[in-house]
């Protein structure tokens, strides 16, 4: 490995810079992580991850600072899935973000590429609900390939405004690019002040940024409580946004299992349709 590698890559010009990739775990020889004794037949693939690095060091600084308790819904030696709660980043550079509470509440992998905990996508700062992560350098970059490669299925609900069809496909550009989402009304209630109002499952076909909340403002039925799409004289202030992140399924990437993981509605949802 040591003797092939070198220069494959602009900013891996040098034997020691590729040792020292090889250690910060950023290499990957078809898909797992490289050693210095990794040998090189021909035809293998190798992957160089610098990013990896970059989570871990912008993290490690303040995560064993930041003390907050999170509800794990789903946790093995790869990855987890937390329920992401309201008013918080999923990462950044801010102090308090899911991703520098993370190595708080799980339990550290026992696989030899182990990392800092990172989340793999993002929710909205205000939206509830599952949030997958990573806990090794191998299930970060495999489940970001599920993730891109349209294999893992997310499922939402939210309470919208106004009338609507029982189902249908928004299929609105965000942003330019195409962005497509499914919905089905699952119950639907009246109101005094908004008409109506309806718990709405959503599936998105891809991953927009604020994709759901500019569709539903879209199609006229901006999601109860947000403050940033929806109609000004129906802004419901202090009560936070309608939208959860219900479930996630996909395949597990290392144990080849069939992965369904929900997370109930918060109970201000139900209590609308009670």
């Amino acid at each position: 490995m040591q003797e092939y590698a070198v220069g494959i890559f602009t900013t891996i010009a040098t034997k020691s810079a590729l040792k020292k990739a090889i250690k910060k775990k950023c290499l990957f020889v078809d898909g797992k992580l490289a050693t210095t004794a990794t040998f090189i037949n021909g035809y293998e693939v190798i992957s160089y991850y610098p990013a990896l690095e970059a989570n871990r060091s912008t993290s490690q600084k303040a995560a064993r600072k930041l003390l907050l308790n999170l509800e794990i819904v789903y946790e093995d030696d790869y990855l987890a899935i937390i329920n992401k709660p309201a008013g918080i980043l999923s990462s950044g550079n801010a102090f308090k973000t899911v991703a520098n509470a993370l190595e708080q509440n799980l339990k550290k992998s026992k696989q030899v590429d182990a990392v800092q905990p990172q989340p793999v996508h993002r929710l909205d700062y205000p939206t509830t609900g599952l949030l997958m992560v990573g806990k090794t350098a191998a299930s970060i970059l495999a489940l970001n390939k599920l993730f891109e490669g349209k294999k893992i299925k997310k499922t939402y609900v939210a309470v919208t405004i106004g009338a609507m069809q029982r189902k249908g496909v928004i299929d609105f550009s965000v942003e330019g690019k195409e962005a497509i989402s499914f919905y089905i009304v699952l119950k639907t209630v009246v109101s005094k002040r908004f008409q109506h109002l309806n718990l709405v499952q959503l599936s998105p076909k891809t991953g927009r940024r604020h994709q759901l909340r500019k569709h539903l403002t879209a199609l006229g039925n901006p999601v109860l409580g947000d403050a940033t799409y929806c109609i000004s004289d129906l802004i419901l202030k202090g009560k936070g946004l309608y939208l959860h992140a219900f479930s996630l399924e996909f395949i597990h990437p290392f144990t080849q299992e069939k992965m369904h993981v929900e997370k109930e509605l918060p109970l201000r949802f139900s209590k609308l349709f009670d």
